[in-house]
């Protein structure tokens, strides 16, 4: 008996088959560095557009409250939690923080990269009016 073959038989071969999964793992070694960068780039400017809209909160305040009263006076740390008083919305979460260490809470701070207990979120110095993340990222006391 004649055994007849497929002349239309596709496929791919075990070797083009390897080849292939060894490409994808050079491009997947290439490509995850790249990601990794673009993650901290994302974090660093979600933490500075926060930052920014929280300074600015602050500054209005200390200018409607001039404005007002005639005596400009920083808001308290009790005054930027409440939610109304000098934000209009709950406080931007820091990006550098896990939602266990309550990155948005605000605590009193005392100097720019360092970290006042383990509640994370953001530090205010009411007598000055600054206000940093509350985390020790490199180069984040330049905000």
């Amino acid at each position: 008996m004649k055994r007849s073959r497929l002349s239309n038989e596709r496929g791919f071969s075990l070797i083009e088959l390897v080849i292939i999964i060894v490409i994808l793992g050079i491009l997947a070694a290439v490509a995850i560095p790249k990601y990794q960068d673009i993650t901290s780039e994302a974090k660093e400017a979600s933490a500075r557009a926060a930052l920014g809209g929280i300074r600015s909160g602050v500054m209005i305040f200390y200018a409607n409250v001039a404005v007002t009263t005639g005596t400009a006076t920083w808001p308290t740390k009790v005054e930027l939690e409440t939610v109304g008083s000098v934000m209009e919305h709950i406080l931007p979460k820091n990006p550098y923080q896990l939602d266990s260490n309550a990155p948005d809470s605000v605590v009193a701070g005392v100097t720019k990269g360092t970290i006042v207990g383990s509640r994370g979120g953001w530090a205010y110095l009411a007598a000055t009016g600054e206000l940093w993340p509350n985390t020790s990222i490199i180069g984040e006391n330049n905000w």
